[in-house]
């Protein structure tokens, strides 16, 4: 464990109590005392930390588990009484779909070559080098079969029971939520393009039962629909349940809410997409349980695409970052944009670092402070705590931003989230576990 030494200019009401330098996570999921963290990489062959939090100052590690597949990785957790779930998604690599496409397109260039294409000119039609053909073609032979869920029994905490992994389709499973009932899961399935929602009734979690599907129109191939848009750029990221609604983010095609009263027939009441002019995927889509304001308020965040390169992040100067918006969703048939938050670049100095990303990623899920207090992770803008009380005012009432990871240009602060106590955890994308203190009474 590292002994807190942020410099002060890069945080306002905000202490870090202690740090943690663990590998890059996804996500960061507290309960009771207790922290569990999804990493975002295979590269230790690492999918879960389990952390005893019940000391902040000492926090303790309790258990790690491996994600058991070179080709997969397990980068979200979450916990509901001794049942975890982990996601497990085929890790991305330049390669990427390219197997899926190999057979169509080999066939169509037989057809206009008369002959069988060389592995020179199918790279150049997949956009890859030529030594990545015999990879791609290994692939196409023995395809990605591991993507889906994993369940845990997780009533000793130092030695989670694998119960069962449920697999999916494609690629498998991205974010989720759950509850004691439902696992609410966004993966591909086959015949629809893209990542759907599926529930699953886990109420025995040795065998996750479908219970419905939820998809947006044009997604479902093998139906018969047909997307109005490229590839897969409408797509469900994930689902938040506040009642008897589900808030989805739905990437370029902008955010949904679903009414599950009747869990068998999610249907959709309202949608609002700001995708054109705003660039930034819609990640995260959330309603507050009561009114803020005198209205019904619903929060969504965007992710901030990665720059790979200084020239491709001085391309983009100019263009909006992701950012944190606020919705009136009293009339779900006219749901209407109150504000958007952003952080400026002059804020952070890390906010043109590339390869890195700079612009919003996730908030906190299933706010617990019972307050108006939005925490969320902002790559290299670190933490920042926005106060949403005046809604069409949004407010920063602190920020904190960690120092860059080991060998890395920038922090990439990927998630956060808030115990009872108040104490608020974020994860890097690279390294890093940090537990912070808000001083609410200096905000």
């Amino acid at each position: 464990m590292n002994a807190p030494n942020q410099t002060p200019t890069l945080a306002r009401n905000i202490t870090r109590i202690s740090h943690l330098d663990l590998p890059g996570a996804g996500q960061v999921y507290v309960a009771g005392n207790h922290a569990y963290i999804g990493h975002i990489t295979n590269k230790d062959g690492l999918a879960t930390s389990i952390l005893d939090v019940s000391d902040p100052k000492k926090p303790k590690l309790l258990a790690q588990l491996p994600v058991g597949d070179p080709n997969s990785h397990s980068h979200k957790a979450r916990v509901i009484g001794d049942i975890m779930i982990v996601n497990v998604e085929q890790n991305m690599t330049a390669i990427g779909r390219k197997a899926d496409e190999l057979p169509k397109l080999r066939t169509t260039l037989r057809a206009a070559l008369g002959r069988e294409p060389t592995h020179a000119k199918l790279a150049e039609k997949l956009g890859v080098n030529e030594s990545d053909i015999p990879a791609v073609e290994a692939m196409e032979k023995q395809p990605y079969d591991q993507g889906g869920f994993k369940l845990y029994d997780v009533s000793d905490r130092t030695k989670p029971r694998l119960i069962a992994h449920h697999k999916t389709h494609g690629r498998g499973v991205h974010r989720f939520d759950m509850d004691e009932r439902y696992a609410y899961i966004s993966t591909e399935m086959p015949g629809y393009i893209g990542n759907i929602l599926v529930i699953y009734d886990i109420r025995n979690p040795a065998k996750p039962e479908e219970v419905s599907r939820w998809w947006l129109p044009g997604q479902h191939l093998a139906g018969g629909e047909k997307p109005t848009w490229p590839g897969r750029q409408h797509r469900l990221h994930h689902t938040l349940r506040v009642g008897d609604r589900l808030y989805a983010g739905c990437w370029h095609g902008g955010v949904r809410v679903i009414d599950v009263a009747d869990i068998h027939k999610p249907r959709t009441v309202g949608a609002y997409n700001y995708h054109p002019p705003f660039p930034e995927p819609s990640h995260t889509f959330m309603g507050l349980p009561e009114p803020v304001g005198g209205r019904q308020i619903a929060i969504a965040i965007d992710e901030e695409d990665h720059a790979h390169s200084a020239e491709e992040m001085a391309r983009r100067r100019g263009r909006p970052h992701g950012c944190l918006w606020v919705f009136d969703i009293g009339d779900l048939k006219k749901i209407q944009p109150l504000a958007i938050y952003e952080v400026s670049e002059l804020d952070s100095p890390w906010s043109r670092a590339a390869p890195g990303r700079f612009g919003a990623h996730q908030f906190q899920e299933h706010m617990k402070g019972g307050d108006t207090l939005v925490y969320c992770a902002w790559f290299a803008g670190g933490l920042r705590i926005v106060d949403i009380a005046d809604p069409i005012a949004p407010e920063e009432v602190g920020y904190y931003i960690p120092e860059p990871a080991p060998g890395k240009v920038a922090p990439q602060t990927n998630d956060v989230d808030v115990d009872e106590r108040g104490l608020v955890y974020i994860v890097d994308r690279y390294n890093g576990f940090d537990i912070l203190e808000f001083n609410k009474r200096a905000a």
